[in-house]
């Protein structure tokens, strides 16, 4: 069960942030003996690899933070978070760590079992964040796009390290992003409420 809290943790951080799950694997796989990459996996700690993982994720962090080009971002991100959420579910539920010293039992050779959920749960986090920012958008005339775009990338961090350090957190972590998407849900239905009846009462000032 570790080895899926593991997977769904950083398949759910790369759904925030595709790149900071990645990045916080293979950085701790290639400087600490804190995660142990499989065979198949090892590519993540390569030097290239972290270099090209860090210069995506500046642009990433940056794009995120202006209005009108987070929502193309996240636009193109639909197929980026979901993808690596496979290959961060897919590595991390695979990787020896310090809570984790068999992971090979838990999936045993459905190797894309882990793979796919990861491209589930990233892409179903993914829509929740794209659907709320334009919410968050509206309601702050563009202000409250860097502050929700830092704290998206604070707890895909934080999911991360939970996911490697402590997989049983995690579950907190998830419990939060259905909340939030809840939330989301909850106000996009209201504000379609409201401008629904806007209208209503526009038309009826203009026809009587």
């Amino acid at each position: 069960m570790l080895e899926a809290l593991t997977g769904s943790g950083l398949a759910a951080s790369a759904g925030l942030n595709a790149y900071i799950p990645l990045l916080t694997m293979g950085l701790l796989a290639r400087f600490t003996d804190t995660i142990d990459l499989p065979h198949g996996w090892q590519w993540l700690s390569n030097g290239w690899v972290l270099v090209i993982l860090t210069v995506l994720l500046a642009v990433e962090v940056v794009a995120d933070k202006v209005p009108v080009v987070d929502h193309v971002n996240d636009v193109v991100q639909t197929v980026v978070r979901p993808t690596a959420g496979g290959l961060a579910f897919g590595a991390g539920s695979s990787s020896e760590t310090v809570t984790v010293s068999d992971p090979g039992s838990f999936f045993g050779s459905h190797q894309w079992v882990p793979v796919a959920a990861g491209v589930l749960i990233a892409l179903c986090v993914h829509g929740v964040k794209a659907a709320s920012r334009p919410v968050v958008n509206a309601s702050t005339a563009g202000l409250g796009a860097p502050v929700a775009s830092t704290a998206e990338d604070i707890t895909s961090v934080v999911l991360s390290v939970l996911a490697i350090l402590l997989p049983v957190l995690v579950l907190l972590g998830l419990l939060l992003l259905v909340a939030a998407g809840w939330w989301v849900i909850r106000r996009r239905q209201r504000r379609k409420r409201e401008r629904s009846e806007l209208r209503g009462v526009e038309t009826e000032r203009l026809f009587g």
